[in-house]
């Protein structure tokens, strides 16, 4: 109940209603009004909630949309009548999210000075919306992207990279609307909301460069097995060959609005408030949840049992609510993510504690390559899995958290939830 909480406070459609209005031929958001009584209003966009966006702009504004195109993940469509909803390869990219961003960019680049360009975005954008910079092919920016990830890069490395080898990322898609008015209204699913982070930044300036994006690359790939395609694009960045993404204060950019209108936050001020309102004394321990996700859970549990042991008999019970996005670095051949390796070395932390409970999953309904969100355990959940023949250190040493809570219990599956704002746990006492 306390998860469905969170949700529903980041619910892609319901937060841009909130934050966007229309009438009398002027849209106004974030403090700032576009008269479209003039030129053409094109939209365009991606990331898994893109589609409700796109739904609950077209309720605004009606027929005033010229045309649309945003690109969403497998199974996460809504319908809607002027915008276009694709459907492409995440998180690892695919053909099918190339062409559409090749698209995307198209309809940027056909903005003139009285048009009015809105972007969609939401988390899972950077893979949708893969468009290569010359001379980087698609399986080569895959092979990136897969190998980023099975390293445990951080999203802001992640992005780093992938942004220098795009067409469409760091700026560049506000930089090919130029001189168009662009309003960018994004679902923030990066600790800290940073603009030139989520999504890659396709809207926003970029203050990383090609020599640290190949420095990223290097770090993560020091023995050199990827491709070399990307790694002498990035080269021939450093040396000047290639234009840099735009930079704060660059002049195309002038005529943009980033304005974030649903965040991680807003779902954990939602779940605190729910579990205030069930009898919990429920507080957000912490908003900036990041790290390797094992190692995080270890210091977590142990706090969890710290505080447990020092609560009186008959004390009020207790909600710790957290949220942010950790990483897995993965060494062995498992099947998981983040949130249920998470769970499954919080539940190891916290055996044998009574009266505890820790739910542990994304907003966007998925954890990784699976078809769950996350998982639930107890203090009980280890000891379970053992009576049932599964070694739970064993899996977790394998990164098999996904098959660990699917033969042992636990595993929480919602289907796509049309939203995306990190990760939530939730953790109760007594």
């Amino acid at each position: 109940a306390l998860f469905q909480a969170g949700l529903a406070a980041v619910d892609a459609g319901e937060a841009l209603r909130r934050h966007v209005h229309f009438e009398g031929g002027v849209l106004r958001a974030g403090g700032n009004a576009y008269s479209l009584g003039g030129g053409s209003t094109f939209v365009v966009g991606g990331g898994k909630a893109a589609a409700p966006m796109a739904a609950a702009l077209e309720g605004l504004l009606g027929d005033r949309v010229s045309r649309g195109l945003v690109v969403v993940k497998d199974r996460h469509t809504v319908p809607t009548r002027k915008i276009e909803v694709r459907e492409a390869g995440h998180p690892v990219p695919d053909a099918r999210g190339e062409a559409a961003a090749r698209e995307v960019l198209a309809i940027a680049q056909s903005a003139g000075s009285d048009d009015l360009l809105i972007v969609l975005l939401s988390g899972g954008a950077s893979a949708l919306l893969a468009l290569p910079a010359g001379g980087v092919t698609l399986e080569e920016k895959r092979a990136v992207t897969n190998h980023l990830l099975r390293a445990g890069a951080p999203i802001q490395d992640l992005n780093s990279v992938r942004k220098h080898l795009s067409a469409i990322k760091g700026g560049r898609l506000a930089q090919a609307a130029a001189p168009a008015r662009v309003l960018a209204l994004i679902l923030s699913d990066v600790v800290g909301d940073p603009l030139d982070v989520i999504a890659s930044g396709p809207t926003a300036a970029d203050p990383s460069t090609y020599d640290e994006a190949l420095s990223l690359l290097s770090r993560y790939d020091p023995e050199g097995r990827l491709p070399r395609g990307p790694r002498a694009y990035l080269e021939a960045g450093a040396a000047g060959r290639h234009p840099e993404t735009p930079k704060p204060g660059d002049r195309d950019l002038d005529g943009v609005q980033n304005f974030i209108v649903g965040s991680n936050r807003d779902a954990l001020e939602a779940v605190e408030a729910a579990a205030r309102v069930r009898g919990y004394e429920a507080w957000i321990r912490n908003g900036a949840l990041e790290g390797e996700a094992r190692d995080t859970a270890a210091v977590l549990a142990r706090e969890v049992r710290d505080v447990s042991q020092g609560r009186p008999s008959g004390a009020e019970p207790l909600g710790f609510i957290l949220g942010g996005e950790t990483t897995v670095t993965v060494r062995g051949n498992g099947r998981g993510g983040r949130n249920t390796e998470f769970a499954l070395a919080f539940a190891l932390g916290i055996e044998g504690l009574p009266g505890a409970v820790g739910l542990f999953a994304g907003t966007d309904g998925t954890d990784g390559a699976t078809d769950a969100a996350g998982a639930i355990v107890t203090g009980e959940t280890a000891a379970r899995a053992r009576r049932l023949g599964v070694d739970p250190r064993a899996f977790l040493d394998e990164n098999d958290s996904y098959s660990f809570f699917e033969r042992a219990g636990g595993l929480l599956v919602t289907g796509p939830t049309m939203t995306n704002v990190m990760d939530l746990a939730i953790i109760l006492l007594g």
